[in-house]
């Protein structure tokens, strides 16, 4: 079984990795800044990489995670996660389901679920999610089909869906005081965190802010 209080630690400020932002910048450079920053969680997220550029990058980010003790899941793809042996995946509601990832898995790997409604969310933690990622909480570049949750949508969730949750979607510097009230156990970041050439920096000031 997955422990919920180390799960909800992990969270906190949880990494999404999405190389276009980077604009030629070392990626894995970039990654391990981050984690030396404080950064709780690392998802494995590359839309435009073949497999076996994803490959190569899962094995290098879990060498880095182990090394920096960060907790490493993996969008969508269960079967590279198995492969390098990472802490969980994280499943969209286009992907396989969660009744099926764990069969796969085991009951010891971190399953993550993408909700944008209560209903979504009932059936994630039904099929045994261990944790929410709600939104888009609002507008992004990152995810272009992202449809947003609306803060009635979010409260609802909370009060029905006992899961540990982070929200995701647009969130800055600026507006995630917005956020702060719902008390989510951490925050999922792309361009927040990797948007910007002094990661470290970034990084600091997140924790000021949450």
């Amino acid at each position: 079984m997955v422990d919920e209080n180390k799960l909800k630690k992990a969270l906190k400020l949880y990494l999404v990795t999405d190389s276009d932002i980077l604009k030629g910048r070392d990626f894995y450079k970039v990654i391990e800044d981050s984690m030396k920053a404080g950064v709780t969680m690392v998802q494995l997220r590359e839309k435009n990489t073949d497999g076996k550029e994803f490959l190569e990058k899962a094995i290098k980010l879990r060498e880095l995670t182990n090394k920096y003790n960060v907790t490493f899941v993996i969008n969508d793809r269960i079967d590279i996660a198995m492969l390098v042996d990472a802490d969980g995946v994280h499943i969209g509601q286009s992907d396989i389901d969660a009744v099926s990832a764990r069969k796969l898995l085991g009951d010891n790997k971190i399953i993550g679920v993408s909700a944008r409604n209560l209903q979504e969310a009932k059936i994630a933690k039904e099929n045994g999610a261990d944790y929410l990622g709600i939104g888009a909480m609002f507008s992004t570049s990152t995810k272009s089909d992202a449809k947003l949750v609306s803060f009635n949508t979010l409260e609802e969730i909370i009060k029905e869906v006992n899961l540990p949750f982070v929200l995701i979607g647009g969130i800055t510097l600026d507006n995630v005081k917005k956020l702060k009230h719902f008390k989510p156990d951490g925050y999922a970041l792309v361009s927040g965190i990797l948007g910007t050439d002094d990661i470290s920096k970034r990084v600091e000031k997140w924790y000021e802010r949450i």
